[in-house]
């Protein structure tokens, strides 16, 4: 939280503390030298089951942002907002389309980054040295054809289990909300889990809410516009919770900020440290922009913070990251 330094504990130099984190916390050949899923193969087929048991009252929220032109992005690594096109409308007429008996239709097209909205990192998204999940090599298996080993689309039906919310910003922050550059330590995860009164552990889906969102709406509302959202300062985990997310046995953690991890990183001119250790070695799929604030108010009122989540990726062949609608419901 507030005041923890991370030089402290794992010295000043990031590229030690990360060589440090993925050999302690590696989950290689785990499951075999040939898997393409890591961390999901927690969440097995008796877990799904379990899931399902979790709906009581069959209220449902979507964790996604809106994809639409007015969404986050501003161009940063060629990231721009869906552009969506009509490729036919109500406007052309059966006799244009030449279709029998005055049958017209409307259709629609998408130009889209896969990572621009409410999305999934795959395993494939993020390197260490070049060397990617189960120790491949990277530039032997994500290609200019795509992702070979861990393409997004293996992992397009498990991600359905028990989801857990973890609002840190209720349980820890200031009117239900972390600043900006706040990193959130292991204690602090463990301590909105007790003062909740909930669990988490193997083959959970993990969301944990900073409040950075509701900020951003606030300004949103305000016509001030999405600032620097999607890649900015932002509350998020520390790089300290490496450990936390590797012996807990999660499937996945989301987060309702750009970049999972506290920004800026907590070492200067680091960049996205903790991804360098989750993905290529733990194998730990990592969701971003997901919007977890009505869920979070249902949550807060009925005091009941695990749910059935439905999160599967769309299919993309060998893609390395998919926007993705997902559906809690409680």
């Amino acid at each position: 939280m507030i005041g923890y330094d991370v030089t402290a504990e794992f010295g000043s130099d990031p590229e030690a503390a990360i060589a440090e984190a993925a050999k302690r916390h590696s989950n290689w050949n785990r499951w075999g030298a040939d898997d393409g899923v890591g961390t999901v193969n927690f969440l097995d087929d008796a877990k799904r089951a379990a899931a399902a048991s979790l709906i009581r009252r069959g209220a449902s929220f979507s964790l996604s942002l809106p994809f639409d032109e007015n969404g986050p992005q501003f161009g940063w690594k060629r990231r721009v907002n869906p552009v969506h096109t009509m490729t036919s409308t109500g406007m052309d007429t059966p006799e244009q389309m030449g279709l029998p008996h005055g049958l017209s239709v409307a259709d629609d097209a998408v130009f889209m980054p896969l990572q621009c909205s409410t999305q999934w990192d795959g395993l494939g998204h993020v390197f260490d040295h070049g060397v990617a999940w189960n120790g491949r090599a990277g530039r032997e298996v994500v290609t200019s054809e795509g992702d070979f080993a861990t393409g997004i689309e293996r992992i397009a039906a498990p991600v359905i289990g028990r989801g857990v919310l973890l609002d840190v910003g209720r349980a820890l922050g200031e009117n239900g909300e972390l600043p900006d550059g706040c990193p959130i330590t292991s204690a602090d995860l463990d301590e909105t889990i007790r003062r909740q009164g909930t669990s988490v552990g193997r083959g959970d889906l993990v969301l944990v809410r900073t409040g950075q969102l509701t900020r951003v709406r606030r300004r949103l509302a305000a016509g001030e516009g999405w600032g620097s959202y999607a890649g900015g300062p932002a509350p998020g985990l520390s790089f300290e919770t490496a450990g936390w997310l590797h012996r807990t046995e999660i499937a996945a953690v989301a987060t309702d900020t750009w970049g999972v991890e506290v920004r800026p990183n907590e070492w200067p001119d680091a960049m996205q440290p903790l991804h360098q250790v989750a993905l290529p070695h733990i194998g730990l799929l990592l969701g971003e922009m997901w919007d977890p604030d009505a869920l979070a108010a249902d949550c807060a009122e009925d005091g009941v913070y695990e749910f059935l989540l439905a999160a599967q990726p769309l299919p993309f062949t060998r893609a390395v990251g998919s926007p993705v609608n997902p559906v809690a419901v409680k």
